[in-house]
């Protein structure tokens, strides 16, 4: 965090994404949480992430895209249900896909499944389209630690361990996950948050 928060969207955007490029960590406002983001492609900054939550890789994180072409270029097959869950949700949904491609593979779970989100949340979208590549989401705790619900309450260990936090919506307070559906490709549904 040596670099000097600015409070331009495109500014925090642009140091995001070199930062990203080079394979570092952001702390950043997501659709839900404050969270931990690297390039989901790169697996040595997945591996960061995951020293970072102080979290075993077996435990797989989510990934943000930025629409529907990012997530029909990320996994093999995309249920037409995922379209109608996405569309109908009221909230921000995270859906459990099969068979997901050209990712980090230890981002992938041993069963060859990875949460993916659509990003709802303007900044995010920006950022992703402007990377060009998912980026990964999850929450800016140590494992086991509650997630903050603020950026106030993020502790320093997580602060110290990211290259860069955004600068953008400190004050809000949200505590609201999202929904997480997994999503079978023979067409099982299973909701595993709500």
């Amino acid at each position: 965090m040596d670099k000097k928060p600015t409070t331009d969207l495109s500014k925090e955007i642009s140091e995001c994404v070199k930062v990203l490029q080079e394979g570092g960590l952001i702390l950043y406002p997501t659709d839900t949480v404050w969270g931990i983001g690297c390039d989901a492609t790169n697996e040595a900054a997945v591996a960061k992430v995951y020293e970072l939550k102080r979290r075993p890789d077996s435990k797989a994180l989510i990934c943000l895209v930025a629409n529907d072409f990012m997530l029909e270029k990320h996994v093999e097959e995309v249920p037409d249900l995922a379209y109608d869950l996405m569309d109908m949700s009221t909230k921000p949904t995270t859906i459990i896909y099969d068979r997901p491609k050209g990712l980090a593979k230890n981002l992938v779970a041993e069963d060859n499944t990875l949460a993916i989100r659509v990003a709802s949340d303007d900044f995010c979208r920006k950022l992703i389209g402007k990377f060009g590549k998912p980026i990964v989401s999850t929450s800016a705790n140590i494992s086991g630690e509650p997630t903050p619900k603020s950026f106030s309450e993020i502790s320093s260990d997580i602060l110290k361990g990211v290259d860069y936090a955004v600068n953008l919506q400190r004050q809000v307070i949200n505590n609201t996950p999202s929904a997480i559906i997994r999503l079978a490709t023979d067409g099982t549904v299973k909701v595993i948050r709500t």
